[in-house]
């Protein structure tokens, strides 16, 4: 047996070591900037795609199918992002005989417009945020997109019907705001998803972003899990995710893991899908969409089930039944956290920094997991997304997680890009955050009142401690090769690290 994963970065070594642990065989596929990448000396095999764009590469359906037929691969896994929600290809990897390991293309059509899984959603009985039913013609005039707005009331979401991420997503909070808003976020969702069509929603005051996982398989089984808290956002995108949410009582967990199942059942869902809701002060919910792949988010749930999702995508996808214990999915096993650490600069507006990793030291201990795509060596491409790791850190409840979430930060040494290690660090420390009282609007909030202020302020004893670690770990590595009969060489070794200290860096140590 034999799979082909479809994507790049960590999420490609993510399915492969699901595969290695089930004794199947993997390709990678990669683009001309990837080809030293870590994901593609983990694969068995590699097909080069050509080109260093996502349209020259990932995204080329016929190349990839290509790939897999010449591989003798059985099945290809998407990963989230790129293709991973297009129906059409869904749909050209099932007509060429190969199994496509995610929901099928019918499903993916049905609920992967926001508003038309607005629509499965109110026929399941879920309610859902006050909006327009349907996508708004751009030949609508502007009376009469001033009128539906101003039914559905202010503030307003001006929202692209396809993609995600953020993107497409703009706020009118006036009358005044609706006609820029709306031609902003048409041209955006064109550039990024080709596809202009926006929709209107009610902007609810302060809600929090909870989202459901779950998994169907073919024999018309819909399995919920707990919730996921994806409130910490910086414009729309998500930035930390924990789970269980603080917010979300035993009650409203329950109803939460329904609605989710309903809407999955009317959607005939199979694989593995998120459905999102946002919940009110009141601990009212609405639902918002539903993520028809596998969730960036996905370890943190990993972590307090036990489970391995890609594990159980694979199951699925080869007909197997879900043997799966429903209300152990229900029941948390200790508190886990996830920080997405980017190639940005967070004194910069998060402006992306790729470039070369010059060091790399992964932090590591008693509930710690890296889910890492680069190298020492590797040059972050400017093509893609700039994702170095997803860090998750778990504990047996909230504050040892947050614990060990922070000593894993202040273990984390990234030389030769600016990373958001700093940045959170900060939110860590974060008084409203420890308490969790936060919401969708928090970060943007702190960080438009804190405009200015260096986040590595915080961190100089994290950064002491990683350049003394960094010099003891290369003095260490001198000693082997020196020898004894050669000390004194790895002892100026040692000396000529340690005047790194107090260098100001990314995080830790400049090489």
């Amino acid at each position: 047996m034999k799979v082909l994963v479809a994507n790049r970065g960590e999420i490609a070594i993510r399915v492969m070591r699901a595969c290695r642990d089930m004794e199947i065989a993997t390709v990678a596929v990669y683009s001309d900037c990837d080809r030293t990448a870590p994901f593609v000396r983990y694969a068995d095999e590699a097909v080069a795609l050509g080109g260093n764009t996502p349209g020259e590469s990932y995204l080329r359906i016929d190349k990839i199918i290509d790939a897999a037929r010449r591989t003798g691969a059985f099945a290809i896994h998407p990963g989230y992002g790129f293709l991973a929600e297009n129906p059409r290809f869904a749909r050209a990897v099932r007509e060429a005989g190969l199994t496509f390991i995610g929901p099928p293309a019918e499903v993916m059509e049905l609920l992967g417009g926001k508003t038309a899984a607005r629509q499965v959603a109110v026929e399941a009985g879920v309610p859902v945020v006050p909006g327009t039913d349907g996508p708004l013609p751009e030949e609508l005039p502007e009376a009469e997109v001033a009128a539906i707005a101003a039914d559905i009331g202010y503030p307003l979401l001006v929202k692209a019907v396809a993609g995600g991420g953020g993107k497409g997503m703009r706020v009118a909070a006036s009358p005044e705001e609706l006609a820029s808003a709306s031609r902003t976020a048409r041209s955006e969702a064109k550039s990024a998803f080709g596809d202009a069509a926006i929709y209107f929603e009610r902007r609810l005051s302060r809600p929090r972003h909870i989202e459901i996982q779950f998994l169907g398989d073919e024999h018309g089984t819909v399995l919920p899990f707990v919730e996921r808290e994806c409130s910490i956002q910086r414009r729309h995108q998500k930035v930390i995710e924990e789970t269980p949410s603080l917010a979300v009582s035993p009650e409203l967990r329950q109803a939460l893991a329904d609605a989710a199942a309903a809407v999955a059942r009317r959607a005939k869902y199979v694989n593995a899908g998120t459905a999102e809701f946002l919940v009110d002060e009141t601990g009212h919910f609405y639902f918002l969409e539903v993520n028809t792949r596998l969730q960036v988010e996905h370890p943190i749930t990993e972590m307090i089930t036990g489970l391995d999702l890609v594990q159980w995508q694979i199951r699925i996808a080869r007909g197997e039944k879900l043997t799966l214990d429903p209300e152990r999915l229900l029941t948390p096993r200790g508190h886990a956290i996830e920080c997405r650490v980017y190639a940005e600069d967070p004194e910069r507006t998060f402006m992306p920094a790729p470039g070369l990793i010059r060091q790399l030291r992964s932090p590591a201990g008693p509930g710690v997991r890296d889910d890492s795509g680069v190298a020492a060596g590797f040059e972050i491409p400017i093509y893609y997304d700039s994702l170095i790791s997803k860090l998750i850190a778990w504990g047996e409840d909230r504050e040892q997680a947050i614990a060990r979430m922070t000593r894993a930060l202040s273990e984390y040494i990234v030389g030769g890009v600016t990373t958001t290690i700093p940045f959170f660090q900060w939110i860590l420390r974060d008084p409203n955050f420890l308490a969790g009282r936060f919401d969708v609007t928090f970060l943007d909030r702190v960080l438009a009142a804190r405009e200015g202020q260096p986040f590595q302020e915080v961190s100089s004893q994290s950064e002491e401690a990683a350049v003394i670690g960094a010099a003891l770990h290369t003095y260490m590595q001198g000693l082997m090769r020196a020898g004894a009969a050669n000390r004194s060489a790895a002892r100026s070794s040692w000396q000529r690290v340690a005047r790194l200290e107090g260098q100001r860096t990314s995080h830790g140590l400049v090489p």
